[in-house]
């Protein structure tokens, strides 16, 4: 079974995108093409959503399902109405309830969840994001001593892709350093990474799961076998529970869960607001 979804937004469409998977997920056996229209902020532009969601209803034979976070109530009104697709209105469920609570009207403000917010909060985003650039991968140390924190595990384990999530979600600076074989041969810590031991968050991995993310990207070789593997990932814990450094599993965690369990583990806070 397939269904054709929406993400409809007057900005970014990324908070319609997150609660409406979020839903999504809840369904199994059911293929979801999902397509995401953001910036919707003009009449012209609602009516360029509807023909297409119009159009996906034709083709499928079925109601397109619409998550709608579009704050203009008229072109909220206009999509509803003109396109044939059910609509979920993110907004509409929680603010008016939310105005009754509070006791005020809500602003109707666009684009404040995900804008830049003040320059401060933009800029310590963005510097977060170029020291997890700079550290990376152990190309250098020198920004070692103003990191948050400190990433390490075998090559493929997760490393970038949760220090670059550190610092766009959270503003933290988040460092990596890979355990080479030459590390994991002499049973202990890089001496590198001695001054750093409070700030050090091992990952770990199964080693097939290991073995299929390097095999994409170095097939058949030494480097991507299952022995391998299985080496480099038994040598790497060793060493974790010998320098007693807290470690995760990645093989079947999420990204946000990685880091959501590193802030909560080392008790770092965001630098940047919700």
């Amino acid at each position: 079974m397939q269904r054709s979804v929406f993400f409809l937004s007057d900005r970014t469409g990324i908070t319609a995108e997150a609660l409406g998977h979020s839903l999504l997920t809840q369904f199994e056996g059911i293929e979801f093409d999902q397509v995401t229209l953001p910036f919707i902020d003009s009449r012209e532009k609602a009516y360029q959503a509807i023909e297409r969601i119009n159009e996906a209803a034709r083709v499928d034979g079925v109601k397109p399902l619409l998550f709608s976070t579009l704050i203009n109530s008229e072109l909220r009104e206009l999509v509803a109405e003109k396109s044939v697709g059910l609509m979920f209105d993110f907004f509409d469920t929680f603010i008016n309830p939310l105005e009754l609570e509070l006791g005020r009207m809500s602003s109707h403000a666009v684009g404040r969840s995900h804008g830049m917010g003040t320059y401060a909060q933009y800029k310590a985003r963005i510097d977060a994001v170029n020291f997890a650039l700079s550290n990376d991968d152990g190309v250098s140390t020198r920004g070692f001593p103003q990191a948050d924190i400190i990433l390490v595990g075998v090559s493929r384990s997760g490393k970038t892709p949760t220090c670059l999530y550190l610092a766009l979600q959270y503003g933290i600076r988040a460092a990596n350093y890979p355990l080479t074989e030459e590390d994991l041969d002499s049973h202990r810590l890089p001496a590198a990474l001695h001054p750093f031991r409070q700030h050090l968050f091992g990952l770990t991995i199964d080693p097939g799961r290991l073995q299929q993310i390097r095999n994409e990207r170095r097939a058949n070789s030494r480097y991507s076998s299952l022995q391998q593997c299985q080496t480099e990932i038994r040598e790497v814990e060793t060493i974790y529970r010998k320098e007693k450094i807290p470690y995760l599993d990645t093989s079947t965690v999420s990204i946000e869960e990685i880091a959501t369990t590193i802030l909560l583990h080392s008790g770092l806070q965001r630098r940047i607001p919700r």
